[in-house]
């Protein structure tokens, strides 16, 4: 029973990247209905993606926003020696570097040490800010590099040697990444509260 459930995702995984590279193809054409189909594919889920990594759903959007018209310029250069999927998601990782290179993270950080301190987010917003449990709080303390890995590997499902595409670096940089931030997870969530004192790292 497994392997016939194995061999089903195995087609439909398929299935979607053969799809997806007759859109990017159509829309390397300017095929408007192309683009927008691919748009309603993966907009939400670059959203998420990016929120996660950065940890600012004030930025999500927009780096979703330019990804997809990075996608829309650039549909013409994807060469297909990568899955569609894991070369729109190395546009998503790399505007989201971008972002988070030209933001103010001091001032951001304030304010999510507020939404945390006051409770006064809505229940939605404090979900799409990945905070609202133990793990949500534990992964803020990874980078945004750590927290891509770990987000593409446990939320996405990609091979190392996917996300190495992903996020240009090489295989054994991917699984280092992992190791340190599963490390680090672990280490975080398993260590008792203590008001008053910091994390010494």
């Amino acid at each position: 029973m497994r392997a016939v459930r194995t061999a089903a995702v195995a087609m439909n995984t398929t299935s979607d990247s053969a799809c997806d590279m007759d859109l990017l193809a159509a829309i390397a054409r300017q095929d408007v209905r192309a683009f927008e189909r691919l748009y309603r594919r993966y907009f939400r889920k670059i959203v998420g993606f990016a929120a996660r990594m950065t940890s600012r759903t004030d930025l999500a959007e927009e780096i979703a926003s330019e990804t997809v018209l990075a996608i829309w310029r650039g549909a013409g250069s994807y060469q297909g020696t990568a899955k569609p999927s894991t070369w729109i998601f190395g546009i998503a990782y790399r505007q989201a570097l971008a972002a988070l290179r030209r933001s103010d993270k001091d001032r951001r950080s304030k304010e999510v040490a507020e939404v945390l301190h006051e409770n006064t987010a809505a229940p939605d917003e404090v979900e799409r800010l990945f905070l609202r449990d133990e793990l949500g709080k534990a992964l803020l303390d990874l980078s945004p590099e750590h927290r891509a890995v770990v987000e593409l590997t446990y939320v996405y499902g990609y091979t190392s040697s996917e996300i190495s595409e992903i996020i240009d670096c090489p295989v054994g940089t991917v699984k280092t990444r992992l190791m340190h931030a599963r490390r680090k997870l672990k280490t975080k969530m398993s260590a008792p509260e203590s008001p008053g004192m910091e994390d010494g790292q």
